[in-house]
């Protein structure tokens, strides 16, 4: 199937490793011209040149430096047409009162105000140009919350708060806003969470029902396709992607 996503300009953050990088390559793979962000300048570079894309160091915490980051994008390439908003989480505890103010501040940062000051920035353009895919990636810990994960319960759940009062503002021109909710897929994160790749394997094979982890290019090809004209008429929902794993409806 042909997604439609020759020539188009893509801003992927957090793309040097994992479903970030997952998702710029597939867009790479269709066609786009592919941005990707990260704090680290050698793993950056390193994942730009594997999938053919165009490397930028950013620090999704600093809020400031949103406009320069855009800015580059759109001199270098042009407006920016698909926007993929994803950030790491933050750190796990087993009290859900443990964590510190500065802590729940970090959060919301990283997790509401970051890609909130992006999608500010390029939904404006997309309007006027009469397309635009806004995907962020979130997780399953929305619909059913995580134990462990106080932080990303409650900030995730934010910003789709968020992201579904912009959509119906924006669907008339154009711009879809939509959320990938991965469930357990295979990155590092998974793995230290788990302790080991293997005891995040054996967890899955008991406990998902698809029996196994996915894969990040499993979960990348749904973020494809919602930045496809194809999706044209899907915006303002959630699309888990966690082999069966979420009970709720």
């Amino acid at each position: 199937m042909d997604l439609g996503l020759e020539g188009r300009v893509a801003l992927v953050t957090g793309a040097s490793k994992g479903l970030g990088r997952a998702i710029a390559a597939a867009l790479a793979g269709e066609g786009a011209r592919v941005v990707i962000s990260s704090r680290s300048r050698e793993r950056i570079d390193a994942a730009a040149s594997e999938i053919g894309a165009v490397g930028r160091v950013h620090d999704s915490a600093d809020l400031a430096a949103v406009p320069e980051l855009v800015e580059s994008v759109e001199s270098e390439l042009g407006p920016i047409d698909l926007l993929i908003t994803n950030t790491g989480g933050p750190p796990p505890g087993p009290e859900p009162l443990g964590f510190t103010r500065e802590q729940w501040e970090t959060a919301y940062r990283e997790l509401v105000l970051a890609p909130m000051a992006l999608i500010e920035r390029v939904v404006p353009g997309m309007r006027e140009r009469g397309f635009g895919r806004i995907v962020s990636v979130g997780s399953s810990a929305i619909r059913e919350p995580i134990p462990g994960l106080m932080l990303s319960n409650a900030h995730r759940a934010a910003l789709l708060g968020a992201l579904k009062t912009l959509s119906r503002e924006v669907a008339r021109d154009g711009v879809t806003v939509n959320t990938l909710l991965p469930g357990r897929i295979a990155t590092d994160r998974i793995v230290q969470m788990s302790g080991s790749r293997e005891a995040a394997e054996e967890a899955a094979r008991s406990e998902v029902p698809a029996g196994r982890l996915g894969t990040v290019e499993e979960f990348a090809a749904v973020a494809a396709f919602l930045c496809s004209a194809q999706a044209s008429y899907v915006t303002g929902t959630t699309v888990l992607v966690d082999g069966g794993l979420t009970r709720a409806v």
